[in-house]
């Protein structure tokens, strides 16, 4: 599984330890989390591939937007993606991500048949870090105070909450969109890029997404945040959620729509969703959505520190969280490379989507 790291690198851009050169000195205490992304690498560079998807702009530094590959998406039969850190203030998003890769390839290094799978069954890639300009500065937009994930080219079927749902009214305002006519943010195109390089017509690419903010519990949400009708793959989530229950009953997540809570414009998930499908091609999209209400409900004074708001300060408490989720993301991997084991297909396919009716559409 040796790879030569540096082919991987497009010739437009520099290589992410060329960019990383440049400004690791300046960013020890301002992004960690990046310097934490690069170093993953450097001591993984037989089983990594790092891809530089964008440089965005930082004082006089060009931060790059980073991808890094563990397998080969172009042999594997299925692809899952996990993305971290499109709002800059949920940094506890992209240390969860990181740490659950640290322990995938830890195992790699201990478990042949661990590691065997992802020879040709299963890639994953990983962006850790989309929105390094907005964490750098504690914002949840991006450096042009474009909101990433209110960006795309979609606008809700219906009624939104006011600023929240996305707005084009000013960019100094929070949830700014960006301009309808473009141009598209370098982070927004950089993730897509991923997303088209990692889906394919007779596989499915399952992808992840982390967040924080929403709620007093965990969620796993279901496109679309757009519109309230099901999801055209609503069948493939139904029988996603029942073999995630069978498997941990005692687990402690909300697994449904996010159209349940709010809708809102833009989001990216339903874009490449939308347009993916459009091109024969498989993706199935969730948000992890870490509550992190519970940890201003157990520590108040967090509720002064808009970083407190998203991520859990209490060193205990953070280490709890960074653990939490591993058993889910195990999971996740093994869903997406036994996909044909459990996707609903024919009558299943129908009582599937009668489920999800009964779940959560009555009104459709």
């Amino acid at each position: 599984m040796s790879v030569d790291a540096d082919t991987a690198f497009g010739p437009e851009l520099p290589s992410f330890t060329e960019v990383m050169d440049l400004c690791r000195g300046r960013l020890h205490r301002r992004l960690p989390e990046l310097l934490a992304t690069e170093q993953l690498y450097r001591v993984s560079r037989d089983l990594l591939v790092a891809r530089n998807e964008a440089t965005v702009p930082f004082e006089d530094m060009e931060l790059p937007i980073v991808s890094l590959t563990l397998g080969n998406p172009a042999r594997a039969r299925h692809c899952l993606v996990v993305t971290g850190g499109i709002h800059g203030v949920e940094r506890i998003g992209t240390q969860v991500l990181l740490a659950w890769l640290e322990s995938v390839l830890e195992r790699c290094r201990w478990d042949k048949h661990w590691r065997a799978q992802f020879e040709d069954q299963i890639a994953i890639v990983a962006m850790p870090l989309i929105n390094p300009v907005g964490m750098i500065r504690g914002w949840r937009s991006n450096g042009n105070c474009v909101d990433l994930n209110r960006h795309a080219p979609i606008d809700a079927e219906d009624k939104v909450p006011f600023l929240v749902g996305g707005q084009r009214i000013w960019r100094k305002l929070p949830w700014y969109r960006g301009r309808r006519d473009g141009p598209w943010e370098a982070e927004f195109i950089g993730l897509e890029n991923v997303v088209r390089r990692c889906t394919k017509p007779d596989s499915m690419c399952l992808a992840v997404d982390f967040h924080s903010g929403f709620g007093f519990q965990d969620h796993l949400w279901i496109p679309y945040a757009y519109r309230r009708s099901p999801i055209e793959s609503i069948a493939d989530y139904v029988s996603l959620k029942l073999l995630w229950e069978r498997n941990f009953p005692n687990h402690n997540y909300a697994f449904g729509p996010q159209a349940l809570h709010y809708l809102s414009h833009g989001d990216i998930w339903d874009y490449l969703y939308i347009k993916t499908r459009k091109e024969g091609l498989q993706l199935l999209p969730l948000t992890l959505e870490m509550g992190s209400w519970l940890w201003v409900k157990k520590r108040p004074r967090q509720l002064f520190s808009f970083a407190g708001l998203f991520n859990p300060t209490v060193p205990h408490r953070h280490a709890r969280v960074l653990r939490s989720h591993l058993v889910l993301l195990d999971f996740l991997l093994s869903a997406a490379r036994n996909y044909h084991q459990w996707r609903s297909e024919g009558d299943h396919q129908r009582e599937m989507q009668q489920m999800a009716q009964s779940l959560w559409y009555r009104q459709f």
